[in-house]
């Protein structure tokens, strides 16, 4: 991301608004039965789509369903279990590592705090914020993933390419009320309209409100 492409939003109230009520239902996408299998689900969608992972977690889901059924799991025939959602041999490596950590440390279940489930292999803020929120409403932060970060750029959010860079911006601006939400919103308008590489800023509810939006369609319009 070039910063002279940059400009800072300062209707990203407004923006935020119009989005919610464009996705009043918007949501995770990944489907799953515990929060176990939550914590492999979203694992797996590193570099994945969600659409990807839940075809593969379909019948994963109905073979391994505890921390326990993952930890006694052989790693080469669950490698070629989730193979299709990519860099399997280091995603089956950190899920099986996790949950030997999470049975050993915390009596099977996914840890509650930041601070624990950060010790876990394979996770990151993203995923920790995705499964924090998701499975005990506990937000410290705003999970940022590809459609986050590329909304939050063009929408003049943050000029940042660096995801924990780009959360701080974001927790910034919005109440902390909103964090938890805002990925999902940003998710479905990036999946609909701001997509990659080419948004539909003819389409978008708040092109005139988005400095992507003003310049791509050359608008007469200042924020």
């Amino acid at each position: 991301m070039h910063k002279t492409f940059f400009a800072a939003n300062p209707k990203h109230k407004e923006v935020l608004v119009i989005l919610k009520k464009t996705y009043p239902e918007a949501t995770i996408a990944l489907k799953y039965g515990n929060n176990i299998q939550l914590l492999v689900a979203v694992i797996l969608s590193a570099q994945c789509t969600d659409k990807k992972v839940n075809e593969v977690t379909g019948d994963l889901f109905k073979k391994y369903k505890t921390a326990k059924d993952f930890t006694n799991a052989n790693i080469k025939t669950f490698e070629q279990e989730i193979r299709s959602t990519g860099f399997y041999h280091n995603k089956a490596r950190n899920i099986i590592a996790a949950c030997k950590i999470i049975e050993k440390s915390f009596n099977g279940e996914v840890p509650k705090t930041m601070e624990e489930i950060l010790t876990l292999p394979g996770v990151a803020r993203k995923t920790a914020n995705v499964v924090l929120g998701n499975a005990y409403g506990v937000v410290g932060g705003i999970a940022v993933d590809t459609h986050v970060k590329r909304l939050s750029q063009r929408l003049g959010f943050s000029q940042y390419d660096n995801p924990i860079k780009i959360e701080k911006d974001l927790t910034e601006l919005f109440p902390k009320k909103y964090w938890f939400g805002l990925t999902y919103i940003l998710i479905e308008h990036g999946r609909a309209i701001c997509k990659a590489p080419t948004p539909l800023c003819e389409k978008c509810p708040v092109a005139k409100l988005c400095p992507t939006g003003i310049k791509r369609q050359g608008l007469n319009v200042k924020l």
